[in-house]
């Protein structure tokens, strides 16, 4: 269940539009148009984005001449195409047209369960691209087909391809290309016709080269196979799941319905069995690795090392407590522990991908082990700590290792306000912010560690995103999506409101963090609240970020929005997240409510008014506040809510609750169901009839309990839909449906 914002729950608005390396002011204020024009929610939803361009899968070429992106139509938000900067001419051109390359096949349902996993569902033309190592050609899949697109304009078809094809990989020096069709795993020369190079197995749920459903989902592990450095090896997965549950997915459409026989692994119940085979990239040579005795783990990371001698293995336990950092001998598969990393008490293991092996051996490595997630460097068979203190790193951006220079995000400043900083790995005590206070800040950069590709946002600005030198220092636009003129934003820029800040304790004391945007108030006037929550394990809501178009939509129909981050929520280090430890459904409850008595103290605040609202793990809550506090809120709604955990898979679920078969008194607590008869305030439960994530059974459960012991509620279902219930029409619906729910109930403004 990982976290999806408001905006992106409901609508992924950040689109991309023209992108335009303009040397402009960063200035969003100037030819502000004077009148201040109400958003409606029909074009919060409509194109083009109020977000404005924010380009997605920014990359520079291998050699670093070109910048490529992809960016959605002016008239299509959800179709993207492939557009590159050539940084000697300063000149943009489309690379690759998705429309001309499309051919209107239907994804597989593989494909499209891909994608959900990846929540980029909605998305149509090129999603992906990976450029080759000559710096020459991208491979490009468009509607399940595969491209390779030249610079030169030229455009072909993968040899050997039939559509369908799943994780499509170049290797790294460009020879080989591989990708996964009818559960096996393909490869060949890109200039040739791949085969396949792995067994063709007569049971039907074992897959080779993919990545099992609870790694893509839960894991954010999408790729099942790797290619060596020099290309002479790959390893890839092979997972079995034919001990795993099958879940009979009714996808309830508009005009059929569609049974799914799904794997899906419920807390408690058997894993697939995964193992990892290293072969030659004709499938010659083909050993298993030693991933230990137990079969009931994680494969949690693969990585090769920079000179393709040694294979590194993360091996996780069921549990989640214990991680294993294997070193293979890629020839015989043999595994020895390199290092093991133990989760604190009453936590668990975050896994990262804020790691680097480098060439002279060592390793930088991101764990939580002094209670904050910091940087540590393994060489030598020692330790040492990079970076340290009551904040967080919450990435790693790049290494420069000629220059000996690390460069990473964190919460040093303000853990509202992600900063970019540098740090001499000779001298690792300082770090040197490059990056503006003020902002929210992410980068990513080249492997050579010397350009930064950062993008940043503040209260009034949504994304802008530049190329910089490694001091920070801005070199060129890659959008500055500044709010004036035709930008999409401008003619609301008047009628912006902007965040408010601050802290609220807890029960206990803890500071919680809230933010809140009210509009113009008048002396005298109460305000109806709308708050959104979504407090579930490693989130933040909370950022001194752009809070985006619907917000402000919200505020402009008079009402004040507010979020808290509860304990549990990322960033805060181990302590404070370590409250929701068996204990799902309790503390983030009780914070949720100190927020809402907050506000009912405040003499701009209408008490009777304040309503509650969560997708996902956030419906789950707005379920569970309204059982702990009946009448504290004066509504509280429901998307695609989890109501009883065992009905969720296993790694979300027993990473935080633990085995339901050895702690049901802590499942039993934590669910939704028990005490559906406390709720006395209207609820209005919202969920996709496809939902493949939080699957139907879900609402179907908590509907059933209510009817059956008479409790009023209201719900809206969505046919067709699933996790994400998302498109322009559609997500307007859903808000439209939410307000007129207010307002029936007395929680609404009538606006």
């Amino acid at each position: 269940m990982r976290h999806l914002s408001l905006l992106a729950a409901c609508a992924l608005s950040a689109f991309v539009a023209a992108p335009a390396l303009a040397q402009q002011g960063n200035s969003m204020t100037a030819n502000a148009p004077a009148e201040a024009k109400a958003l409606t929610f029909e074009r919060v939803f409509a194109s083009p984005g109020l977000n404005g361009p924010a380009p997605r899968a920014v990359k520079l070429s291998p050699d670093g001449r070109y910048l490529t992106l992809l960016k959605n139509r002016a008239d299509d938000r959800e179709r993207y195409d492939l557009w590159g900067f050539d940084r000697q001419t300063s000149e943009w051109k489309m690379l690759v047209d998705s429309l001309k390359l499309s051919s209107g096949r239907q994804l597989s349902e593989a494909e499209k369960m891909q994608r959900e996993r990846q929540r980029i569902g909605d998305l149509k033309g090129i999603v992906a691209y990976e450029w080759a190592a000559d710096g020459k050609s991208v491979l490009v899949p468009v509607d399940g087909e595969l491209f390779l697109a030249g610079l030169d304009g030229s455009v072909r078809k993968v040899e050997g391809t039939k559509g369908g094809e799943l994780t499509p990989k170049l290797g790294p020096k460009g020879e080989h290309i591989a990708y996964v069709r009818d559960r096996r795993l393909w490869a060949g020369p890109v200039t040739g016709t791949a085969q396949a190079i792995t067994p063709k197995e007569t049971n039907s749920d074992v897959h080779w080269g993919e990545a099992e459903f609870v790694a893509q989902e839960e894991m954010n592990r999408f790729n099942g196979f790797w290619w060596s450095p020099d290309e002479k090896r790959i390893a890839v997965e092979r997972f079995d799941e034919s001990m795993v549950g099958v879940v009979t997915r009714t996808a309830i459409g508009a005009e059929d319905t569609r049974t799914y026989q799904q794997r899906y692994p419920a807390a408690g119940t058997p894993n697939a069995e995964v193992s990892l085979w290293v072969m030659g990239p004709d499938g010659s040579n083909r050993v298993q690795v030693d991933l230990g005795a137990d079969k009931d783990i994680y494969l949690a990371r693969v990585d090769w090392a920079p000179d393709g001698k040694t294979l590194y293995v993360q091996r996780m336990n069921r549990e989640q407590t214990v991680l294993d950092m294997l070193k293979v001998d890629p020839a015989t598969g043999k595994a020895s522990v390199l290092f093991t990393e133990k989760a604190a008490d009453k936590h668990w293991i975050d896994l990262s991908d804020s790691y680097r092996f480098l060439s002279d051996g060592s390793l930088i490595w991101w764990s939580q082990r002094d209670g904050f997630g910091h940087l540590y460097r393994l060489k030598g068979g020692k330790w040492s700590q990079l970076t340290k203190g009551d904040w967080v790193v919450t990435g790693l951006v790049g290494v420069d290792e000629k220059g000996g220079k690390l460069y990473l995000t964190g919460t040093k400043d303000d853990v509202l306000a992600n900063q970019v900083y540098a740090m001499d790995l000779n001298a690792p005590g300082k770090l040197t912010r490059i990056t503006e206070p003020g902002w929210v800040n992410n980068a990513s950069m080249d492997k050579s560690g010397q350009t930064l590709m950062i993008t940043r946002a503040s209260d009034a600005q949504p994304a802008q995103s530049f190329i910089a030198d490694t001091s920070g220092k801005r070199l060129a636009w890659i959008e500055e999506n500044k709010v004036a003129g035709a930008h999409p934003y401008a003619p609301y820029l008047a009628s912006h409101r902007p965040a408010q800040f601050g802290t609220i304790p807890a029960k206990d004391g803890t500071p919680l963090h809230y933010m809140m945007i009210t509009p113009p108030l008048e002396a005298g006037k109460k305000y109806p609240v709308f708050t959104y929550h979504y407090g579930g394990p490693t989130s933040q809501v909370v950022a001194k970020g752009f809070q985006g178009a619907l917000a402000q939509a919200i505020v402009d129909k008079g009402y004040i929005y507010f979020a808290i981050d509860n304990r549990g929520s990322d960033n805060r280090g181990v302590k404070f997240a370590s409250a929701l430890h068996h204990a799902m459904g309790s503390v983030e409850v009780e914070d949720q409510l100190a927020g809402a008595m907050w506000l009912k103290q405040q003499p701009f605040v209408d008490a009777d008014k304040i309503s509650t609202f969560g997708w996902s793990y956030g419906g789950y809550m707005s379920i569970k506040m309204l059982e702990a506090n009946p009448g504290a809120y004066a509504a509280g709604i429901a998307v695609a809510p989890v109501t009883k955990w065992e009905l969720y898979d296993t790694t979300y679920t027993e990473r935080y609750l633990g085995d339901p078969g050895k702690l049901p008194q802590v499942y039993e607590k934590s669910n939704a169901l028990a005490d559906t008869g406390k709720i006395s305030d209207p609820l209005l439960i919202i969920h996709g009839m496809a939902d493949d994530n939080v699957v139907f059974e879900n609402a179907s459960a908590i509907i059933a309990k209510m009817q059956g012991e008479a409790v009023p509620f209201e719900m809206m279902l969505y046919p067709g839909y699933t996790h994400r219930i998302s498109g322009p029409k559609v997500s307007q619906h859903l808000y439209e449906t939410i307000f007129r729910f207010l307002d029936r109930n007395g929680a609404g403004s009538g606006k």
